[in-house]
């Protein structure tokens, strides 16, 4: 009885003093910043691209890269991913259409499909793996 005792004492010692865990990179290993400042002041990013003030590329005029004008590229367009459903943060119903099958054009039906006489020649296909009788012997 002792000796169980004793047994259980030492091998909850020696897992006590044990770490199961290991230590995870982030702990040691620090991500570099995405930018860097230059000695003049200039924060550049990790792509050699200038940034301004607010953190956008800009070129060498200062003017910034990649800025999109979202309601003049979609100006003209009806459909509406939410059209129909109530909108809180404008009380109101959000207007347009949601896109349905009818815009899609009509897919082919076997009436307009050419017949396989209409069907252009196919050039023959050379042996492959796949397509060789298998060797004498084999199964």
């Amino acid at each position: 009885m002792a000796a169980r005792w004793l047994m259980a004492a030492t091998l909850g010692m020696a897992l006590a003093g044990c770490n199961p865990l290991p230590r995870p990179d982030y702990v040691d290993v620090k991500q570099p910043a995405s930018y860097r400042t230059e000695p003049d002041g200039v924060r550049v990013d990790n792509a050699d691209y200038k940034l301004d003030n607010q953190g956008y590329r800009v070129n060498r005029d200062g003017e910034r890269l990649g800025m999109i004008d979202v309601p003049a590229k979609t100006e003209g367009e009806s459909s509406n991913a939410v059209a129909g459903y109530y909108i809180s943060t404008t009380g109101a119903v959000a207007p347009g259409r949601v896109a349905s099958t009818s815009d899609v054009t009509s897919m082919p039906t076997p009436g307009n499909l050419p017949l396989p006489s209409q069907m252009p020649q196919q050039a023959p296909i050379t042996p492959s793996p796949g397509n060789l009788p298998p060797p004498p012997g084999y199964r």
